[in-house]
């Protein structure tokens, strides 16, 4: 009987790990919708355990992505999180499975950002982290940023620095669930990059950290027992600079993350780099190498600016015709 218990006690973690799984898949800018159209898509919703790891920086499995989202210095992006690819709706959680933790943005200057591997510096631009709640016991019971995604439906709004020097960027959105956090290396990341090109007349070059290397294991931020008891909690990384953003943690939603609705307002439009860095192999995002698809990717469907190409054994078929095709 205790055996028993046991094994589904395990199963039922599993599947509660595996239902909070999420990846970050669309951008917002002023309350316009450039859906995924900038952004380097993991090749699925797992997320990266090792901060050790190059996959730290954009994920893994990422495929060739050619647009870039234009936004202004000091304008506000938001960002959207949710469990399965195109599934924008507000009736599942944006990361589920009580995958507490905090959310953070970084910004990469870079020359190019569809060729970018995301080995230059970055530096933090927003920060939604932890605040105690009056009452609460364990620390799944205070205020976290990932609970703020949920509760605006996966979006989180973000300041890009009023000073920021005009050109490409590499914008990286960053959950770290805590919920196994409290033994080294079960921390997990979910993050994805976004390609932008930022204009204003700004000088401002943010002192950096590099990925990896910005992070430990050991790290309190990373390495914490959410399931006790919280005197305080300190968000792993930088501080946030001085021209970014924070959100108090349980404040409500706000701007786009309480009004921008898909399908009900306006749609922006990326710009596209040549289809030749491409081909080249030029044009090949961090953890991706070449431009194929994973098993179970997505590889088309209305919006989708990605790679069409899918592993070896996997054919790229519509699952929502003509809104979803995945890599099967």
């Amino acid at each position: 009987m205790k055996k028993a218990f046991s094994i589904a006690a395990v199963a039922a973690l599993w599947a509660q790990n595996v239902a909070g799984h999420a990846t970050f898949q669309a951008l917002w800018s002023e309350g316009a919708d450039f859906g995924s159209q900038c952004a380097r898509l993991p090749g699925s919703n797992n997320p990266v355990t090792s901060v050790a790891s190059n996959d730290v920086r954009c994920n893994a499995g990422t495929s060739t992505v050619l647009g870039k989202c234009p936004v202004k210095a000091g304008s506000i992006v938001t960002v959207e999180m949710h469990q399965q690819p195109n599934a924008r709706n507000c009736t599942i959680e944006a990361i589920g499975g009580a995958h507490y933790g905090p959310v953070m943005v970084y910004m990469s200057k870079v020359s190019d950002a569809v060729t970018a591997d995301g080995s230059t510096g970055w530096f933090k631009v927003f920060q939604d982290s932890w605040a105690k709640k009056a009452g609460s016991g364990p620390g799944d019971d205070d205020y976290w940023g990932a609970k703020d995604l949920n509760a605006c439906c996966g979006k989180m709004n973000v300041k890009i620095p009023a000073d920021l020097a005009p050109g490409d960027y590499l914008m990286r959105a960053e959950v770290i669930a805590l919920h196994t956090a409290g033994s080294l290396g079960n921390a997990q990341l979910y993050m994805t990059c976004f390609q932008l090109t930022v204009s204003g007349t700004g000088t401002a070059a943010p002192p950096t950290v590099v990925f990896p290397g910005a992070y430990k294991a050991s790290d309190p931020g990373i390495l914490v027992d959410i399931h006790a008891a919280l005197s305080t909690y300190i968000a792993p990384g930088p501080t946030v600079y001085a021209g970014g953003s924070t959100k108090s943690a349980g404040s409500g939603c706000s701007g786009c993350e309480s009004t921008c609705t898909v399908g009900a307002g306006p749609v922006a439009t990326a710009t596209k780099a040549s289809t030749s860095a491409a081909a080249t192999g030029t044009a090949a995002p961090v953890g991706g190498g070449s431009c194929t698809v994973a098993r179970y990717a997505q590889c088309g469907g209305t919006g989708y600016t990605g790679c069409t190409t899918c592993v070896s054994g996997a054919t790229c078929s519509g699952v929502s015709p003509p809104y979803y095709s995945q890599c099967v």
